[in-house]
This record gives structure tokens, sequence and C-alpha cells, in this order.
């Protein structure tokens, strides 16, 4: 059921790092992005796969992590993603992209959440180094980095305390905690 996949697509932050990702299921979970909706399809999304153990590293060098939990630097090594798919815009397909790389990601995570994977979309991208180490020509806008990986932490979602904050935070469990806002509060009723 989709509300189930949903509730389970959760950003997750560490993994079990020595579970490898195997090329083909890459390619398997980048083909869903490949058939979801592109604006006036023109798919101008490209798309680079690492589940090196090397190449990794240096990827994992490139990206922020967690900006609310500023004690935090990021995942340590053994909690590392398995794997990542970079999402690149080609622009000599087109200038803009829309909506297509969230879209893309979604599919893409929702896919492998199906699978027992999780992820995390990042966007604080160090692009010029990470192009650097990828080779990228310049035709190519560094759009997200999607980590990958089998999840190894626990995400919950509870509702908005008090006083509206949005941050997450993990307790001493580390547990990770999200809140959201009620169904209620997004929807504005109109006479």
């Amino acid at each position: 059921m989709i509300h189930d996949l949903v509730l389970r697509n959760r950003s997750y932050r560490r993994f079990y790092q020595d579970e490898e990702i195997e090329q083909g299921v890459l390619r398997e979970l980048v083909d869903l992005a490949r058939l979801s909706a592109s604006g006036a399809n023109r798919q101008p999304l490209k798309y680079v796969l690492s589940a090196d153990h090397s190449q990794n590293a240096a990827v994992f060098g490139c990206l922020a992590w967690a900006g609310y939990l500023t004690d935090w630097p990021g995942p340590a090594e053994g909690e590392r993603p398995s794997a990542y798919v970079v999402i690149l815009g080609d622009t000599e397909i087109s200038s803009s992209f829309g909506i297509d790389p969230g879209i893309a990601a979604q599919s893409i995570l929702l896919g492998a959440t199906e699978r027992g994977l999780g992820g995390c979309i990042l966007a604080s991208v160090q692009r010029e180094r990470l192009r650097e180490i990828l080779a990228l020509e310049p035709r190519y806008d560094i759009l997200y980095v999607l980590a990958l990986g089998r999840p190894k932490e626990v995400v919950v979602i509870e509702p908005l305390p008090p006083g509206g904050d949005i941050r997450y935070w993990r307790d001493d469990q580390s547990v990770h905690h999200v809140p959201k806002r009620s169904l209620d509060e997004l929807i504005l009723d109109r006479p």
C-alpha cells in the first residue's frame, strides 16, 4: 500500500555500510525515475551510480549531513551509505529542470524503500569538487546526491510540539525524531 511505503520512506543518514548494493539494483532504481513524469517530457536528467568503496568515500567527502544536528558531522565510518545516485541536469537538453529532480528522487527512494533500503536526498553538496571527482563535463549540473543503504537507525514521525518547532532531533538512544505539521494545519478551508 502506498501509504505504508511513504511512511517507511524517511531520510535515513546512518546505514549498514558493509552491505553492498549491486549496480543492477541501482539501475533498476534509476529506471523508476526514467519511467516517472517529466516536465514537457524533456527527460533532461542523467545519473551517476556509485557503489565502489573508494568512489563512495570521495563522494562522501563532498556532502554535508543533517543541518539541524549541528554537533553531528555525519555518519561515521561503518555507517556511511553503501551507494550513491548523483542526479544531474543535462543543460544541452534543457536550461532548467523544474520539478523533475524531485520526482526522480522520490521515485528512486520509494523503490529503495520497497526493497528494504533507505536513503537521503542531499542538496548540500560541494558541487565543483564532486564534478572533478566524477570527471563530469560542464554541461551537467549537479542537482542532488541520493545516499542509499540499508538503514541503521530508527526514524519516528511525531506531531509538531507546542511552539511549532520543525527541527528534527535525536534522543539519547539515537532515535531520530521528525516533527510534522497536522493535516488540518495544511488544508485551508475556503468558503
